[in-house]
């Protein structure tokens, strides 16, 4: 088991924790969306002194104890939404349907082994000396090969992010998983899921009423041709008492 320095865990708490505060005031603010570049860094700069305070004052002293660290990814997914932000891009590309199923599902499986219900020892195999680098160079290859590819550019290079912070210093916590997944980046998946199921639903339901209207209106409109029948013949009976 080969664990950070100390020192590193604690600045990358505190940085980790400043970028993950300036996301959420940003997905939080109302007006985030037309928010202009001098409001963003002051949102970020305000993050970062209100980290640095000393103690339990600073809020990554809080955050610490409720979820330890961010995870590698939570940080390269956060500073890739701020960048969004940064360009005015409004449809966020940070956390795809893919990426999300992938974090839930792997989520799910690592709580239940780490509360016990499964205990298989999926959490402690990312302290791994031989299984998890091995794990970590076959993921950062295979974010390289989509970078390239040009699939998935932002989500990849997060990712690539969290793994080559994880194998030249081990942070956050020394753990594989550790670097990937964390409980707040769950929820972030499982959130992404929920409302593309619900998006899709009310996409269904609205191409069926659109597919039902045009019939409802085609088997409510009377048979024309029996309508200027009825008036032809009018008018012409018209026409014979008139001439008589």
């Amino acid at each position: 088991m080969n664990l950070p320095d100390l020192s590193l865990q604690i600045l990358y708490g505190r940085l980790g924790w400043a970028i993950v505060i300036a996301t959420v005031v940003c997905a939080l603010w109302r007006r985030a969306a037309p928010m202009s570049r001098v409001t963003l860094g002051f949102v970020i700069a305000l993050s970062l002194a209100a980290v640095a305070l000393p103690g339990d004052l600073s809020p990554a002293w809080s955050l610490g104890l409720a979820f330890q660290y961010p995870s590698g990814l939570l940080v390269g997914c956060c500073l890739l939404r701020l960048g969004e932000r940064w360009q005015g891009i409004r449809r966020s590309q940070v956390m795809p349907q893919a990426l999300a199923g992938v974090l839930a599902v792997s989520g799910t499986l690592l709580y239940l082994d780490a509360v016990g219900f499964l205990a298989r020892g999926f959490y402690y195999a990312g302290f791994g000396a031989g299984l998890a680098p091995a794990m970590a160079v076959l993921g950062a290859a295979g974010c390289v090969l989509a970078i390239v590819r040009g699939h998935a550019r932002g989500p990849a290079a997060s990712l690539l992010g969290a793994l080559v912070l994880f194998s030249l210093l081990r942070l956050p916590t020394g753990n594989l998983w550790d670097a990937l997944l964390d409980p707040l980046l769950w929820g972030w998946a499982v959130a992404t899921l929920l409302f593309g199921a619900v998006r899709r639903s009310g996409r269904r339901a609205t191409d069926r009423i659109a597919a039902v209207e045009p019939e409802s209106t085609t088997s409510s409109t009377p048979a024309p041709s029996l309508q200027p029948a009825a008036a032809e013949h009018f008018s012409s009976l018209k026409e014979q008492v008139s001439g008589k």
